[in-house]
């Protein structure tokens, strides 16, 4: 298993051929009742070292989460100069029911975020389909004073959802970074961000959206 990724779902149906998706196919209420899988391809950053990450997908296909165990970017004390910024590229292959295509239409990201007065930090998150153009990067900023639980949401207005291609099967890549700047007020103390999770509860969740293919 690529990377060490952990798998959670049934086999399902490869993509059939069929012709791309016009824009104008609506959205359907419910999922497909086949259950969908995903494979890892790949997976690379200092925020994911091989065995640190694990993708799952929900019994209902509604989502799928992914839960890491290592993600954490930090400054000041005696923190080491590159751990400031942390990020993880998942490149992943889903196979989805015959005759369906998807999109993500939303992503809820959260963790833990520890911030000294004056430092500060941000989540960046963009996707893409192999051989499509990146998505715009979406940003949070958080500031200091700061030592709580973190959440921040990324969602796409329907019209601007970017389907996966009918018929084609291409690999889905998620790009994250956790990023954190000490300041300048208390750089001897340590500020820390953390996509992360040690009881499994603490994941990024991919909320989807599905519609059918026009028939072949």
């Amino acid at each position: 298993m690529s990377g060490g990724l952990l798998l959670s779902g049934a086999v399902a149906a490869l993509l059939t051929a069929a012709l791309p998706a016009p824009v104008s196919s609506p959205v359907v209420d419910n999922p497909p009742p086949d259950k969908i899988v995903i494979d890892v391809a790949t997976v690379n950053g200092s925020g994911c070292p091989q065995g640190t990450a694990a993708v799952a997908v929900s019994p209902d296909n509604t989502a799928f989460t992914v839960t890491y165990s290592q993600y954490l970017a930090q400054a000041g004390g005696n923190s080491d100069p590159t751990s400031f910024r942390k990020n993880c590229q998942l490149n992943l292959i889903v196979h989805v029911p015959q005759g369906f295509t998807y999109a993500i239409a939303s992503a809820d990201y959260r963790g833990f975020l520890s911030l000294q007065p004056g430092a500060s930090a941000t989540q960046k998150a963009s996707y893409y389909f192999q051989g499509s153009s990146n998505t715009v990067p979406k940003t949070h900023p958080f500031s200091g004073l700061y030592n709580d639980d973190w959440q921040a949401t990324d969602s796409t207005d329907v019209a601007q959802l970017v389907w996966a291609p009918c018929g084609v099967l291409r690999n889905f890549n998620i790009n994250t970074e956790l990023r954190v700047n000490a300041g300048t007020a208390n750089p001897g103390k340590v500020s820390f961000m953390t996509m992360d999770s040690t009881d499994g509860n603490i994941s990024t969740t991919y909320h989807m959206a599905w519609k059918e293919c026009p028939a072949t």
